[in-house]
């Protein structure tokens, strides 16, 4: 599932590369028994390429690691939430398509 575009997130090194990265963070809330979690990540995945250098993408699997999504209020999976200088800036909830979180994430650039 992960692609060298994307970094795996736990718990633990969450805030650190959050805080850390110089460009702006898209992390995917997301779990294996999740349909829309299942459509969206080539989508994603997508996005990491096409954004490459420009934004870090991750994803952090709710079921394996709940400090972070209970701490940021992740209710429904999919969520995208978007981080610049550490902060969230955006989310995202459920599917899009690759236009649509392209646009999402441009807004910010």
């Amino acid at each position: 599932m992960a692609s060298k575009n994307i970094t795996m997130l736990k718990d633990d090194d969450f805030k650190k590369t959050i805080s850390e990265s110089t460009v702006p963070v898209l992390v995917d809330f997301w779990a294996d028994w999740c349909g829309p979690c299942k459509m969206i990540g080539p989508v994603v995945e997508d996005i990491a390429s096409e954004f490459a250098g420009k934004i870090k993408v991750g994803k952090l699997n709710v079921d394996e690691n709940q400090e972070v999504p209970s701490s940021l209020k992740v209710i429904s999976i999919p969520t995208l939430i978007l981080f610049k200088n550490g902060q969230e800036v955006d989310r995202s909830i459920g599917y899009k398509t690759k236009d649509e979180l392209s646009r999402f994430i441009s807004k910010l650039l």
